[in-house]
């Protein structure tokens, strides 16, 4: 992945550059979302959102992989809007507790992230737990377990990738070749996403998408 130049005000960057853009959008049926440093969901294909569901109408500030893993309150998910399994819920727990410290070291000056800490801390004992550990790793690689409405259970390979400086996370998820995970994820991708009335209109082939649109999406429609 080509690197990308930080924000000189040293704020995390919902910035998608355009070669980034285009290796995406080359990467044909996979599913796959890009997250900003502080796990801020700012991009999402048409397959991404067939096997997880359509984040469209929940507001985007809300769009976000640590608000989902960590609730405050009782809201509904926002990310994954059907159930998902991990063969090591600690471990993720875990990592994404360690890659918001790392944020934090990076960009230590950014609001949003800090918001997102102060809030967290505040209103999610487990969060609070995991932080005050002080652990510092990443999130790199999950097997997940989709229970999709449609289609039935999917399981994944899901895999992060960092890019550069940014701290941008790529997420992709992957069924293995051949298999019944595959045939499914290619049902739900025929059928389409749920149809929902606040989602926005698709970016054009070829136009940087804005932050919390899918590209190539069906007006109709969790992270490692």
């Amino acid at each position: 992945m080509a690197r990308l130049v930080p924000p000189a005000d040293g704020a995390i960057s919902d910035h998608i550059p355009p070669g980034v853009h285009r290796v995406l959008t080359r990467l044909g049926d996979v599913a796959v979302a890009v997250f900003a440093a502080d796990w801020q969901l700012i991009w999402w294909n048409r397959s991404w959102a067939a096997l997880l569901g359509d984040s469209s109408s929940s507001p985007p500030q809300l769009r976000n992989f640590a608000r989902d893993r960590f609730p405050v309150g009782a809201g509904p998910a926002r990310l994954a809007l059907w159930p998902v399994t991990e063969l090591d819920r600690d471990a993720i727990d875990v990592a994404v507790v360690s890659d918001l410290r790392r944020a934090t070291g990076r960009f230590p000056h950014d609001a949003r992230l800090a918001e997102l800490i102060r809030v967290l801390s505040a209103g999610n004992q487990r969060f609070a737990e995991l932080w005050a550990m002080g652990t510092v790793a990443a999130h790199r690689e999950d097997h997940k377990t989709i229970e999709h409405p449609s289609v039935g259970p999917v399981t994944v390979d899901c895999d992060v990738l960092t890019e550069g400086d940014s701290e941008c996370k790529i997420v992709i998820m992957t069924t293995v070749p051949g298999s019944a995970d595959e045939t499914k994820l290619r049902l739900a991708l025929v059928a389409g996403p749920p149809v929902t009335t606040n989602s926005p209109q698709t970016p054009k082939v070829g136009q940087s998408p804005q932050p919390g649109r899918a590209e190539n999406q069906v007006v109709s429609w969790g992270a490692c």
